[in-house]
């Protein structure tokens, strides 16, 4: 399984070198406000296609992004989990979660080429499932914190109400 994106990651480089492009590696642009182009990579899966295009366009500079999941990774989750009050039985599936992507440590779990023309990001991304997973995970977590938060809020609301429910007369 560890040889997943990292096939592909190499499979990637020759090809870079192959188009004669310049590589800049550089941090994920998917999270970039620019306006992004997104590579169909169900249908579409292979990089040299995308690479093709690039290249059509006359593309000399290339971002590739590779990431490595790290154990870093799995203790901001767990730090995340810890700071929320669930009931036991969730945070026992969260705990498993976590822990079973532990084992995931070193490997490549993302995997990113993009290219600029005419102020558009054209990108192409590939992920591993078990990282889709932990996203999904990191997702559900967000979620639960945004719930936790809002109902802190309703119940300070509801303190600073007062026993009128905060309506007050001028009388």
């Amino acid at each position: 399984m560890k040889k997943e994106l990292d096939t592909l990651k190499t499979e990637i480089e020759k090809a870079l070198a192959a188009g004669g492009f310049l590589v800049y590696h550089g941090l994920p642009r998917l999270k970039d406000p620019s306006a992004l182009v997104h590579w169909d990579v169900m249908q579409y899966g292979d990089p040299k296609e995308f690479l093709q295009v690039a290249a059509g366009m006359q593309v000399k500079l290339v971002v590739f992004h590779s990431g490595v999941f790290s154990s870093g990774m799995v203790d901001r989750a767990k730090q995340r989990l810890e700071s929320l009050e669930l009931n036991r039985e969730d945070h026992r599936e969260f705990e498993r979660g976590i822990k079973r992507l532990r084992g995931f440590e070193g490997f490549t779990c993302a995997l990113e080429l993009s290219f600029d023309v005419g102020g558009v990001t054209y990108t192409f991304e590939a992920l591993t499932l078990w990282y889709r997973e932990f996203l999904s995970m990191l997702d559900e977590l967000d979620d639960l914190e945004t719930a936790s938060m809002d109902m802190d809020e309703d119940e300070d609301e509801d303190e600073d109400a007062g026993p009128m429910g905060g309506y007050f007369s001028s009388n």
